[in-house]
C-alpha cells in the first residue's frame, strides 16, 4: 500500500506524491492482497506471474541449525543448508561469491557453507577441552587460504574464568593450524577491531581508531590514514563507515556519516565515498541530521536508499549519488529494527530484521507488493546477485 509523502523544513528537494482517493485505496489494498500476499513459501511453489527483484538468491540463518535459500526471482523457499555448529552468528562471504563462512552463535566455532552444494563443508574452532576461544571478529583472504581471527581465551576453572589478553591469529584454512600471532598494530591491544583485505590480498586494512594498513606477508605496517583527526581544519572527524556493497567498486565504500558544524556546531549528514587504497574521502551534506540509518546502494551506483526511523514514524529515502541530494522521502510502516536492501535489478527494496518476514517495496511507487516468510525469526541474512550482475 503506498503511503503519504512528507516533507518538512529538513527535507533537500523532494518530490510530493499525487493523491489518491479513499476508495481507489481500498481497492488496491483488497487486489494487492490477493495478489501479492503469501504465506510460508514451500520449495518449488508456484508464483508465475509474480513481481521478480533479479537473479539474486537470499540465504537467511534463523534460530535453528538451518540456513533458508530463496530464490530471488520467485520469493520461495528452494533449499535448506544444515549447518554443524547449530544457529548462526557473523557471516563473512567470499570475495568470488562461492561460500559463506559463518561463526555461530556461541562465536565458538566457524564453518564453511558452499553454495553450490549448498552444504557445510568444513568447520573448525581453536577451543580445546576447558580453555574456550571465543571469536571476537575475523576476515578470509581473497584467495581463501587464511583467515585473520581477533579473540580471547576463556579458561574455565571451578571458582572462575580465567580471561586471556585479545590477539590477533592467522589460522591456515587448509592445514587447520593457527601458523602465526600477528602483533597489535603499535603495540596497542586493542578489544575490537575490523579487518579488510585489498581486492588482491596483498594489504590487511586494520580499523580501529585509525586505519592502519598492513601487508599481508609479515604483516608490517606500510601505511596509516589517521582518520581519527580531522579531515580538514574547522571540519571536525568525518568517521566513515566500510560497509561492502555489491553495486560498489573493489576497494570503494560509500555510505552516511555525521559531522559537527564547527561555527554552529550542528550535527550535519551526509555521504561519504571512501577510496581506500588513495586514502581519499569525497564527502557531501544533505542537511542536519537525522535518525537515518540503513543505507543501501542501487546496481549502477548512481543512486542509493536509506531508512528514517523513530518510534512511530518511518520513512524511505531515495538520494541521487550523482546530483548529490535527497530526492524522494516517503512514509511508511516499517518496524522497530529495519535492514534495507536493493533488488538485484535496481526495481525492489527488501525491508527485513526483526522478524520472520521480508516485506518487498516498489523502488519507483513505494508501494507494498507482496511479504515473504523465511520460515523463522532472522539471524543471518545476505542477498548475494547471480551472474552477470555487476
Amino acid at each position: 500500500m503506498r503511503a503519504r509523502t512528507v516533507y518538512d523544513d529538513h527535507t533537500l528537494n523532494t518530490s510530493v506524491a499525487p493523491s489518491i482517493s479513499f476508495s481507489r485505496l481500498a481497492s488496491i489494498v483488497v487486489v494487492a492482497s490477493l495478489i501479492f500476499a503469501i504465506e510460508a513459501p514451500l520449495a518449488g511453489q508456484d508464483t508465475a506471474g509474480a513481481i521478480s527483484g533479479g537473479n539474486g538468491t537470499f540465504y537467511t540463518g534463523t534460530y535453528t541449525d538451518q540456513i533458508q535459500v530463496i530464490d530471488e526471482r520467485t520469493f520461495s523457499i528452494v533449499d535448506q543448508i544444515q549447518t554443524q555448529n547449530g544457529i548462526t552468528g557473523d557471516w563473512v562471504v567470499s570475495a568470488n561469491r562461492e561460500r559463506i563462512y559463518v561463526a555461530d552463535a556461541t562465536f565458538l566455532h566457524i564453518e564453511t557453507i558452499d553454495l553450490a552444494l549448498r552444504e557445510s563443508i568444513d568447520t573448525f574452532t581453536l577451543s580445546e577441552g576447558n580453555d574456550w576461544f571465543r571469536i571476537q571478529s575475523f576476515a578470509i583472504d581473497p584467495q581463501e587460504t587464511y583467515a585473520l581471527i581477533l579473540g580471547k581465551s576463556r579458561i574455565k576453572h571451578v571458582d572462575r574464568f580465567e580471561i586471556g589478553p585479545s590477539v590477533i591469529l592467522r589460522y591456515d584454512l587448509r592445514t587447520h593450524q593457527v601458523t602465526d600471532t600477528i602483533p597489535w598494530p603499535g603495540g596497542h591491544q586493542r578489544e575490537r577491531a575490523r579487518f579488510m583485505f585489498s581486492p588482491d590480498g596483498s594489504l590487511v586494512y586494520f580499523s580501529a581508531e585509525d586505519m592502519i594498513v598492513l601487508e599481508s606477508e609479515n604483516f608490517t605496517e606500510v601505511d596509516r590514514w589517521e582518520i581519527s583527526e580531522e579531515m580538514e581544519p574547522g571540519l571536525g572527524r568525518v568517521r566513515p563507515g566500510f560497509n561492502a556493497s555489491y553495486f560498489e567498486e573493489p576497494g570503494f565504500f560509500t555510505g552516511l556519516v555525521r559531522i559537527t558544524e564547527p561555527v554552529n556546531q550542528r550535527r550535519m549528514m551526509g555521504v561519504a565515498r571512501v577510496n581506500l587504497a588513495e586514502r581519499d574521502i569525497d564527502f557531501y551534506t544533505l542537511g542536519p541530521t537525522a535518525p537515518v540509518r540503513s543505507f543501501a546502494m542501487a546496481p549502477g551506483g548512481e543512486k542509493a536508499w536509506a531508512l528514517y526511523s523513530e518510534v512511530g514514524h518511518h520513512e524511505f529515502w531515495a538520494i541521487d549519488l550523482e546530483e548529490r541530494r535527497v530526492t524522494h522521502r516517503e512514509v511508511f510502516e516499517g518496524r522497530p529494527r529495519m535492514g534495507l536492501n536493493v533488488s538485484t535489478n535496481g526495481e525492489l527494496l527488501y525491508v527485513h530484521v526483526a522478524g520472520n518476514t521480508i516485506d518487498v517495496y516498489d523502488s519507483e511507487t513505494y508501494e507494498l507488493l507482496r511479504t515473504v516468510d523465511v520460515g523463522g525469526d532472522m539471524k543471518g541474512f545476505v542477498l548475494i546477485p547471480g551472474p552477470g550482475t555487476p
